[in-house]
């Protein structure tokens, strides 16, 4: 799956959402949903700082976030980027 940003996305509306998603609730989930009604595209960011001690690893949070909004939910792939990052 490509999750690369491509000429058009510059011309929409899209959202960043970060957050450790350790794991993702149903308030992230209705955030995600409410945010899509707002914006063509969601980037949900997860969260990989070092010095924090998590439930899950990133891959593994990545991995239930996909699921859960994807698998779950059936959310448009093409809507809702996920993406992990270093802050």
């Amino acid at each position: 799956m490509d999750n690369s940003l491509n000429i058009f996305d510059l011309m929409k509306k899209i959202a960043i959402y970060p957050g450790t998603f350790d794991p993702i609730t149903f308030g992230h989930i209705e955030v995600i949903k409410k945010g899509l009604v707002l914006f063509d595209k969601i980037v949900v960011a997860v969260s990989d700082v070092e010095n924090k001690n998590y439930l899950f690893d990133v891959d593994e949070r990545m991995e239930i976030v996909k699921k859960a909004l994807f698998s779950d939910l059936k959310l448009n792939k093409k809507k809702v980027i996920i993406i992990s990052f270093k802050s």
